[in-house]
C-alpha cells in the first residue's frame, strides 16, 4: 500500500478499496516514543528580534537537512520492487509524476524521493533564493517557493510512515522519527506553509504527536509514620 491510498474512501474507478491494514505506527508503545518531552510550539514561534524569512529559511533548511538525514537510515530498503509509487490526494495526479522539462515522467517511490529532495537541496543552497549574506535581499518568491519544499518534505516524512516504519524500529530510530514529525507538522501549521488538504492523510498521527502531553503527576508526599505514644501520655491516668 502506499501512503495516500487510503486518501478517499473510494477509488478513482468508484469501487472502495479493501479493509485497511492497522497502521503500525499509531500504536500508543511508539507514539509514546520521543527525542524531547515539551511543547515544540515553544520552537517555531517567530522570535520577536528575528525577520520572517530569515526565520523561515533557517527551520525549511534545517528540516531538510534532518528529513534527509532521517531517509538514509531507511533508502537501501527503499527500492522500485518494494515501494508502489506514490499516490496523493490533494492533487489531481499522483505525486509520482515528475514534470522534466514540462513533460510528464511516471517515476517510483525512490526516484521520487531522490528528484524532489534534490530539487529541495538545489533551492535552499542557492544563494539567490536562501541568501547567507548580511543585506542580501529575498526573492519575491521566496514563500512559495518555501511552501513547495515543505510540501515535498511532508511526501517524504509520511512515505517514511507509511512504507518504511518497520525498518525505522528495527534501527531504533522512531523516537527521532516522531520528534522530527512532530516539529514539523508545528511549524508548517504555525506559518501556513501546507494545505491541510494535503497533510489530511496523516491527520490521525499528526492529532497524537503535535497534541502538548499532559504534566507528569506530581510525587505523593511520603507519608509520615504514626509517632509512638510518649511514656507520660501512656500512664497519664495513673500519674493522675
Amino acid at each position: 500500500n502506499t501512503w495516500l491510498d487510503h486518501c478517499s474512501k473510494t477509488k478513482p474507478n468508484g469501487k472502495k478499496p479493501p479493509a485497511e491494514e492497522k497502521k503500525q505506527y499509531l500504536e500508543p508503545e511508539f507514539t509514546k516514543i520521543r527525542v524531547v518531552d515539551f511543547d515544540l510550539k515553544e520552537l517555531v514561534v517567530l522570535p520577536r528580534e528575528i525577520d520572517l524569512n530569515e526565520w523561515l529559511a533557517s527551520n525549511t533548511t534545517t528540516f531538510f537537512n534532518l528529513i534527509n538525514l532521517q531517509y538514509s537510515t531507511i533508502s537501501e530498503f527503499c527500492t522500485g520492487d518494494t515501494c508502489q509509487p506514490l499516490h496523493s490526494c490533494a492533487m489531481t495526479s499522483c505525486s509520482s509524476i515528475m514534470f522534466v522539462r514540462g513533460k510528464k515522467t511516471k517515476c517510483t517511490a525512490p526516484q521520487y524521493v531522490d528528484f524532489v529532495m534534490s530539487l529541495c537541496q538545489k533551492l535552499v543552497t542557492d544563494e539567490e533564493i536562501f541568501p547567507t549574506k548580511y543585506g542580501k535581499e529575498f526573492p519575491n518568491s521566496f514563500e512559495s517557493l518555501v511552501k513547495k519544499i515543505c510540501r515535498y518534505l511532508f511526501h517524504v516524512l509520511a512515505h517514511l510512515y507509511w512504507a518504511h516504519f518497520k525498518e525505522t524500529v528495527a534501527l531504533d530510530l522512531q523516537g527521532h522519527l516522531n520528534t522530527l514529525y512532530a516539529h514539523f507538522i508545528v511549524f508548517v501549521r504555525e506559518f501556513n506553509l501546507v494545505d491541510p488538504k494535503e497533510t489530511c492523510i496523516m491527520d490521525d498521527l499528526s492529532e497524537i504527536l503535535c497534541t502538548p502531553a499532559p504534566p507528569p503527576a506530581p510525587a505523593p508526599a511520603p507519608s509520615t509514620p504514626a509517632s509512638a505514644p510518649s511514656p507520660s501520655s501512656q500512664n497519664h491516668v495513673t500519674e493522675r
